[in-house]
């Protein structure tokens, strides 16, 4: 079984920590993404990155197979953008000089400085929102839209959305099988034309989905408004304070490592 077949909604509905409170979850993630955001310093993000990680993988039970494979995905952002920022900006004494194909590269104190925190508020920031996405199902988190008044349009569209992506991801991975089985990878120009003609069954697909969906909901009496639960477990004073307690602890580091950097 591949990752993505056991997909996110999996583990959010399975985790150590699904009947947490799910107000108490989104407070937590967005709160550490708004400090990796907000500290001008690079410790705060990583002490969010270790102490995050280590809560979604000892308390959530994550597995971290499924967790590293997840850091697989801002890798290729993050490390093209800090490389673009090394070379290209940044002010501060030369740390390093040298010629590639005839330009000339420099790094300075002020660029790899800036490159560093751009690199762990990207994996901070990430970690954050892999806890919320690992821990607390969509449902929950489109309850919680509701009761803030979002309009009910972009809710629902917003659930049918979802939807549709674990549609579309099951359709990939059974035809690319099929095609694969057949062959269809096995040179440049076959592989062209598997590409095409998976991208032309999955709008096929998807329609007949679309359809499918539209008639099982009319057969239910729908009437325009999709239905979300409004139960939620009760916060325990356990997991409020241990929230708040995380939560000052990282703005605690922020605030005293806010003038500490890794080059001078």
């Amino acid at each position: 079984m591949t990752f993505m077949e056991e997909n996110l909604d999996y583990y959010a509905q399975s985790n150590a920590l699904r009947d947490v409170n799910c107000y108490l979850k989104l407070a937590l993630g967005m709160g550490a993404i708004f400090i990796c955001v907000a500290s001008p310093a690079p410790l705060a993000p990583l002490f969010i990155l270790i102490t995050l990680s280590a809560i979604t993988l000892v308390f959530a039970k994550i597995p971290v197979r499924v967790y590293l494979e997840l850091l697989h995905i801002p890798v290729i952002f993050a490390f093209s953008s800090v490389i673009v920022i090394l070379f290209l900006s940044g002010s501060g004494d030369t740390l390093l000089t040298f010629t590639f194909a005839n330009v000339p590269l420099t790094i300075t104190t002020g660029s790899a400085n800036l490159a560093s925190l751009v690199l762990v508020r990207t994996f901070g920031g990430m970690c954050g929102l892999f806890f919320i996405a690992l821990t607390t199902p969509m449902i929950e988190i489109f309850s919680v839209m509701h009761k803030l008044r979002f309009p009910p349009v972009i809710i629902d569209l917003s659930m049918l959305i979802y939807h549709f992506i674990f549609v579309f991801i099951a359709q990939t991975i059974a035809i690319h099988n099929a095609q694969t089985i057949r062959h269809g990878y096995t040179s440049f120009k076959r592989s062209l034309n598997s590409m095409a003609m998976l991208g032309a069954m999955l709008f096929i697909r998807g329609w007949k989905e679309a359809e499918d969906l539209i008639i099982a909901m009319d057969s239910r009496c729908y009437d325009g408004k999709l239905e979300l639960p409004s139960q939620q477990n009760p916060p325990k004073p356990a997991a409020i304070i241990s929230t708040v307690a995380y939560l000052g602890l990282c703005i605690t580091v922020a605030i005293i490592t806010s003038t500490i950097v890794p080059f001078r």
